[in-house]
């Protein structure tokens, strides 16, 4: 094979590999009746190791991932990628068990990665009768269930990064929404973006971008905190963002 042509197979291969990633990230799911929700996922490079991902379940739940892998570029690729294909294998098997879910995706991405790779993630089970969020936050950022009334909740409870330690013990946390709270799910990428001084956007210019459109749909609020992000850094952006949004109704 000449070198021509083999850099034309490497370039073939990425732009697939490139292809493969978006596709994960597409919320081609059916809509919910108590919950709008969108998200959004801007890499820095063509790959990166930020996801997200809605997967519809029985008893009209919805699936909620993001994750968001240590390194850059082809790297955080394969780990993240990892990482989504160990959980969706484990929820085949752990059922509605979320701590006992993480457990095994721990488990098999420690089993699988090389020893100074990990990946935050945050895994949560929304159920639309109820309009209840169970969850597990794998040492993700913290996401925010911003309330109607305006006061702010935490979502923390969960364990270590996943592929961190091969034993970790993860404890599932539970939230009750009610219609117009909003929760945003959020990588380091977002909060950590930086003006012109050298100043952070913060999690505190996510909550404001968040409540001035909180009249809008989950896709504009998406929309309206990475315009707002961009007008912050001067459109400058130093990591793989992504953003999740669900706004209960």
């Amino acid at each position: 094979m000449t070198s021509d042509a083999l850099v034309v197979d490497v370039s073939r291969d990425w732009a697939i590999a490139c292809d493969v990633q978006q596709r994960f990230m597409q919320p081609l799911v059916p809509a919910m009746e108590a919950l709008d929700y969108s998200a959004r996922c801007r890499q820095m490079r063509e790959l990166g190791g930020d996801c997200y991902d809605f997967a519809p379940l029985a008893d009209n739940c919805l699936a909620v991932t993001i994750g968001d892998a240590s390194g850059k570029s082809l790297a955080a690729a394969l780990m993240i990628a990892n990482v989504q294909s160990s959980l969706r294998t484990a929820a085949l098997f752990t059922g509605n068990d979320l701590a006992a879910m993480l457990k095994a995706v721990n488990r098999q991405v420690h089993a699988s990665s090389l020893t100074d790779r990990y990946a935050t993630l945050f895994y949560g089970v929304f159920k639309g009768a109820t309009r209840t969020l169970r969850y597990v936050n794998a040492g993700h950022n913290p996401p925010i269930v911003i309330r109607r009334n305006g006061s702010v909740h935490w979502l923390e409870s969960g364990g270590a990064p996943v592929g961190m330690f091969p034993d970790s013990h993860y404890e599932e946390g539970a939230v009750e929404l009610y219609p117009g709270d909003r929760v945003l799910a959020y990588t380091d990428g977002v909060i950590e973006a930086v003006n012109p001084a050298d100043v952070d956007w913060g999690v505190e210019g996510l909550r404001r971008a968040a409540t001035e459109n909180d009249a809008r749909s989950a896709q504009d609020i998406v929309q309206a905190i990475f315009t707002s992000m961009d007008e912050f850094s001067r459109g400058h952006q130093a990591d793989d963002a992504t953003v999740v949004v669900l706004k209960v109704l």
